[in-house]
């Protein structure tokens, strides 16, 4: 749980930019990239995590624009990556502009689950976090090169002059 706004905004920045960098790799046809018939996309989960903003942060009293209709899912990989950009800024400055530390602390009733601000926030950066590893299942098959987030991936090793570990 975070107990300052600046807490907060240190892990957001980090896993935003994480999610970000994910989304800007994404394609058109990558979209529809599917493990099953009955499973999401790779274009539905990149969907889902930019209006989860919106959905998860409903609950709160905080007001800003972001995407909540997580269906139908855009065609476009660029709209996508752009709208989470959008909602991603327009949280951090609702935040800034609508909180305090003390704000943190608030309880809310967020589907049934008692849940303070703080421990929302976190649950949105845990959510991301979760279906960003379903995407690099899909990225992978989908022929796309997947971003390292947490350390070198795979194409980067030789960029930083060392040996990728063996398979």
């Amino acid at each position: 749980m975070f107990q300052t706004l600046d807490g907060f905004f240190t892990l957001w920045n980090f896993e935003a930019d994480a999610t970000q960098k994910m989304l800007n790799q994404l394609t058109d046809e990558s979209l529809s990239q599917e493990v099953t018939p009955q499973n999401w996309t790779l274009g539905r989960i990149a969907w889902h995590i930019t209006t989860a903003i919106g959905v998860i942060t409903s609950s709160t009293d905080l007001s800003f624009d972001a995407p909540k209709q997580d269906y139908p899912v855009p065609t476009s990989a660029k709209f996508i990556s752009d709208s989470y950009q959008k909602a991603r800024n327009a949280l951090s400055q609702a935040i800034k502009n609508q909180w305090t530390d003390k704000s943190l602390s608030e309880v809310k009733d967020f589907f049934g689950h008692k849940m303070s601000n703080s421990e929302l926030l976190l649950f949105m950066i845990q959510h991301q976090i979760h279906h960003r590893g379903q995407m690099t299942i899909l990225m992978r098959q989908a022929g796309l090169t997947i971003p390292g987030l947490y350390g070198p991936a795979k194409e980067e090793w030789a960029m930083i002059g060392m040996e990728a570990p063996k398979m």
